[in-house]
């Protein structure tokens, strides 16, 4: 098996509403938030970890191809003929034929336009992070119950992503690259994050590039 090409897709990712990508806190605060966004431990940015972005890609194929696992197993059948397992990876399974993983996605960090309206925010005294109060409703006497609160970052931020692509000579007329877009085209059209459901993490990929020339999903 050999390396033939290793291809880069680069792009942003555009919050079109609130995305929530669960973080944990540092330590229990009476009156703090429960379900903190993941933020970068030193500069205390909000991120978007590419296992994230790489597992809803993989989710959302397993589901087009008709490979989901009921329960709740990613695809693992190591298959010559299965793109989920030639390009995301073979779960659980050591004995394949199919090579390493052919994607390596990267962790997604604010872009230095929406870091810059993070710094003006604070800087006001403000918080660039949106705090969401969700409660769920006793629908026979219409009270609200539970109330949580949950951080988003907000509608309009965007980070900058990176993909690399690696192409093995025992892909063949496989398109890798074409099945990528496809993968992130697919999530475009469901969600990221937590609670798409209701309206939560909706995003556009933006101005994507491939091997620096320019690209449309």
């Amino acid at each position: 098996m050999k390396l033939l090409k290793t291809s880069v897709i680069k792009g942003q990712i555009k919050c079109i509403t609130g995305l929530h990508i669960g973080g944990s806190n540092d330590a229990i605060e009476i009156g703090g938030i429960d379900n903190p966004v993941i933020k970068h431990p030193v500069t205390r940015e909000p991120y978007i970890p590419g296992s994230s972005l790489k597992g809803k890609m993989r989710s959302q194929m397993e589901k087009m191809e008709g490979k989901v696992d009921f329960n709740g197993e990613p695809c693992g059948c190591g298959n010559d003929s299965c793109m989920v397992c030639r390009v995301f990876g073979v779960h659980k399974k050591s004995r394949h034929r199919l090579g390493p993983t052919r994607i390596m996605v990267r962790d997604a960090m604010l872009s230095q336009e929406s870091r810059q309206e993070m710094q003006e925010a604070v800087a006001e005294g403000l918080s660039y992070i949106e705090i969401k109060t969700e409660n769920i409703i006793n629908r026979n006497v219409g009270n609200a119950l539970h109330p949580r609160q949950q951080e988003r970052v907000p509608a309009g931020a965007k980070y900058d992503m990176e993909i690399a692509i690696q192409i093995f000579d025992i892909d063949g007329d496989k398109d890798i690259v074409g099945y990528v877009k496809k993968a992130l085209k697919s999530v475009e059209d469901s969600y990221l994050g937590a609670s798409g459901s209701r309206g939560y993490g909706k995003i556009k990929f933006c101005n994507l590039s491939l091997d620096g020339e320019r690209i449309e999903l």
